[in-house]
């Protein structure tokens, strides 16, 4: 089953083009890596395909759904810099938000949700850290507490854009190791990457982007020396990095 499918997509900010029809396939049950040069649209294709941003043209489906029928099996992790860090929530707070669905927001918080959201600080290893204040933990437990309220949301697909960027090795850790445990629970992960050299490890297909969706599928065939020189201009993947 495809869980992503975007055709000819295309997004402009004023009169500069973003992302220029843009084709991307996304199988169920894999981590796929996106990357590509400094502005060259990696968040612009994710923020495009779930509507945060105006689209010139071009489609999004989600498990053949469009997102407005789908919103609920999608979660989704911004930049760690998009987030005001001084909003009066603590680590558990946050991840609670996760579990309201744009139906829910201003209801009351069931018992079952707060489970759900200490469960998810658990799984990022800062159930212990719940009643700490955001602004007082480093940037790697932020981004975690971010991570554990996208968890929180039990979707069936995530997206997130740079959720390594900035953070400790613990954390790096951490994410991986819950990037791969959602992936093992069936679940679809698109991931805005910038670490080329871990791209093997970390992902089972990648999508490289400058501009438009130069070529993407499974790691061993499409991230090859020609198809990074093609998208990065670049003679070595290293130089990348």
């Amino acid at each position: 089953m495809r869980a992503l499918s975007l055709t000819n997509l295309t997004v402009a900010y004023h009169d500069v083009m973003a992302l220029r029809d843009a084709n991307l396939t996304v199988p169920a049950g894999v981590i796929m890596g996106v990357v590509g040069p400094n502005g060259a649209g990696k968040s612009t294709l994710i923020k495009g395909a779930l509507s945060l941003v105006p689209t010139l043209s071009g489609t999004a489906e989600f498990f053949g759904e469009p997102f407005s029928a789908a919103r609920h099996r999608v979660g989704y992790l911004p930049q760690h810099a998009s987030v005001d860090w001084d909003y009066p929530a603590t680590l558990f707070d946050v991840a609670l938000m996760g579990t309201f669905d744009s139906r829910r927001w201003f209801a009351r918080a069931t018992a079952r949700d707060r489970q759900v959201a200490h469960e998810a600080l658990a799984a990022v290893g800062l159930d212990a850290l719940a009643d700490r204040h955001v602004g007082e933990v480093s940037g790697g437990q932020r981004q975690r507490t971010l991570l554990a309220r996208v968890l929180a949301h039990q979707a069936d697909i995530y997206f997130m854009d740079e959720p390594f960027a900035g953070v400790d090795v613990a954390s790096q850790d951490t994410i991986t190791r819950v990037l791969h445990d959602l992936r093992a629970a069936g679940k679809t992960i698109v991931i805005v990457h910038h670490d080329l050299a871990t791209i093997p490890q970390l992902c089972d297909e990648v999508a490289l982007i400058d501009g438009t969706v130069v070529a993407h599928g499974p790691v061993d065939s499409v991230f090859t020396r020609d198809l990074i020189d093609r998208t990065y201009g670049l003679g070595d993947v290293s130089a990348a990095c």
